[in-house]
This record gives C-alpha cells, structure tokens and sequence, in this order.
C-alpha cells in the first residue's frame, strides 16, 4: 500500500482511538453506584483564599465500595473541604470525625440509574459520531490522494473495517457501564 494512503488510514485510526479514550474518561464521571475517587474530582476547595481542586489538598480513598474517605493534608482544611462538599451539591452528606471526612455513597434510585443509563448512552453515541467523523476525514483524504482507484478502494475497506471494530468497542463499552448501574446492590 502507498505510504501516503498508509498515513491517512493511521491517522484515521488514531482519531477513533481518541474518540475511545475520552467515552471511556467521560464514562468515569457517570456514577456506577459504587464509591468511587473521581465522584469528588470537581470539588474545589477554599484553600488559603484560592479555590484548589480537592485531590490538591487531601487524599481521597474507597475503604469499601459504599465509602469515600478523605484525608486532608491539614486539619484545619476539615471544614473547608466539609462546606465545598455540601456547597457542590453532588447529593452526598458528608461526616467530619475530627481527623478525616467519611461520605457514604447512597444507594441508586431506579430513577437516577435510568438517568445514569441515558447519560452514558448519550456520551456512547458521541463517541460512535466521533467515529464516524473521523471515517470520513480518511475517506476524503483517501480520494484527494494521488494513489490508484484500487489503493483507494483497498484503503476506504480499511478504514470501514476500522470503524465496525471502534463501533462495536463503543457498543460494548456501553454495554459494561449499563450492567453495571444495575448490579450494584441487586
């Protein structure tokens, strides 16, 4: 194959993988009904007059699947990472014991995880449009380019094989998440 058709089918690809990549990140945001670091990942804190994002001023642990522990670097931040929490409004309730804040993670309503579901639906279908974008900026390439009608035939089944595979990663991906939200403490 002609090294120019090979550098479009590569980047093509490359797009697809990074369509992947950020469903797979946004996916972390949509709560699965366990306890989970990255549920508090848009908490910022008051620290010394500058809002600073939680994971800057304290650790953040998971002793059990329904518990978020956080550990502030400083004690006197207890009250400032307790109002940021509660100032958020993630719907957690948080406890200072005087050395660390526990939060437990409530279960899911029947209503939030079809909203949880729909969410991930959605991201997986921006993903699969991220996809097929990225098809069809190889495809145009492929015909701008100076390669023979069969290279460019070849390479349009390559990038048409490489979009059925990231499609069916994103079918299943979803898949993963959906029955997670519903396994969680059936």
């Amino acid at each position: 194959m002609n090294e120019e058709i090979l550098i479009i089918v590569e980047t093509a690809k490359e797009s697809m993988e990074s369509s992947i990549l950020h469903l797979e990140k946004e996916l972390l945001n949509v709560r699965a009904g366990k306890a989970n670091p990255v549920m508090l990942k848009s908490i910022m804190v008051d620290y010394y007059g500058t809002a600073t994002p939680l994971s800057q001023v304290a650790n953040v642990n998971t002793p059990d699947a329904r518990t978020l522990s956080i550990q502030p670097w400083e004690k006197t931040l207890l009250s400032e990472i307790e109002k940021a929490i509660l100032h958020a409004n993630i719907g957690f309730n948080p406890m200072n014991n005087g050395e660390s804040i526990i939060i437990n993670v409530p279960p899911l309503t029947e209503e939030r995880r079809k909203d949880l579901v729909k969410l991930a639906k959605t991201e997986a279908e921006n993903a699969k449009v991220g996809i097929r974008n990225a098809r069809k900026d190889g495809n145009t390439e492929i015909k701008k380019s100076d390669a023979s009608e069969d290279l460019q035939k070849n390479a349009e089944i390559d990038i048409q094989q490489l979009t059925d595979n990231f499609i069916s990663k994103v079918d299943q991906i979803f898949s993963t998440k959906e029955k997670d939200q519903y396994s969680q403490y059936n």
